[in-house]
């Protein structure tokens, strides 16, 4: 479930059971304490669904004090994160998290450039969403950044790439993600676009994910494009691997079939 659920590329949270609405404090101790009562030595916890950082910090204190109290053995809490979500919690706040084990955010960026951001109404900026990354690292946390391949369409693609790997060369992420972007519906999308959105052939996609490597200036990133949408699985650390990833981008454009791609059929769109 998705507080924001206005993003026009996503249909996750759209049907009418999957309204918002936060979990009782009653409730998540009930599961935390079924869980508990399996014997399991539970390692890591994922806060669901799509918006746990929405929450207030004094919600958030109480379930991660929970966690500990019911699952001593988890090692690590992680969630998915809103860049708006954490306007108003400081990186203090957030810290006190970290010392219960809140230890990794999933940020969805999408895109870093603001014309793209706007089009398909994901209510951040490149500004905001940098924000939300560099209070995430003053708390001591890891971010996972995501950047969909292809969100720009046609029309946008450069400025697309260029801006997000401008985003990360600013925030230095502990790990980076791409995926191709896919539609079931492409009316929602066209709205954004004022109905001028072009889908990326595969080439396009390539080159858009050629620029974006050949502009990032990263110290230590763990890079992957290994999603199941992606044709080209790519896998690396950033910068170090950046003119091996680069080679194998510029085999899959320049001498097709010379690099093995993710045929259609197993792509899980």
């Amino acid at each position: 479930m998705c507080s924001w659920n206005n993003c026009t590329f996503c249909e996750m949270y759209t049907a009418p059971q999957k309204r918002f609405r936060p979990k009782a404090q009653a409730d998540i101790e009930r599961e935390l304490q079924t869980a508990a009562a399996q014997g399991w030595p539970i390692r890591r916890v994922f806060l669901a669904d799509g918006d746990a950082m929405t929450l207030s910090f004094r919600r958030l204190l109480a379930i991660m004090q929970a966690i500990r109290h019911y699952l001593p053995t988890v090692q690590r809490v992680s969630s998915y994160c809103l860049p708006r979500n954490l306007h108003n919690k400081s990186a203090e706040e957030l810290a006190e998290l970290r010392q219960l084990g809140l230890s990794l955010m999933y940020v969805g960026c999408e895109s870093g450039d603001d014309t793209v951001l706007a089009a398909i109404h994901k209510g951040e900026t490149f500004a905001s969403s940098l924000a939300a990354l560099q209070k995430i690292k003053a708390a001591g946390m890891k971010s996972s950044v995501m950047i969909l391949n292809g969100m720009g369409g046609k029309r946008y693609s450069e400025q697309h790439a260029i801006n997000s790997a401008r985003l990360m060369n600013a925030a230095q992420p502990d790990y980076l993600a791409t995926l191709v972007v896919t539609f079931h519906s492409m009316e929602r999308i066209q709205q954004g676009y004022n109905g001028q959105y072009e889908a990326l052939e595969q080439l396009d996609l390539f080159r858009e994910i050629r620029l974006m490597l050949a502009t990032l200036e990263l110290e230590k990133t763990i890079f992957r494009s290994d999603h199941a949408s992606n044709y080209l699985v790519l896998k690396g650390v950033l910068n170090k691997d950046k003119a091996k990833l680069l080679h194998t981008v510029d085999q899959a454009i320049h001498q097709p079939g010379s690099v093995q791609l993710r045929p259609e059929w197993l792509r899980g769109l």
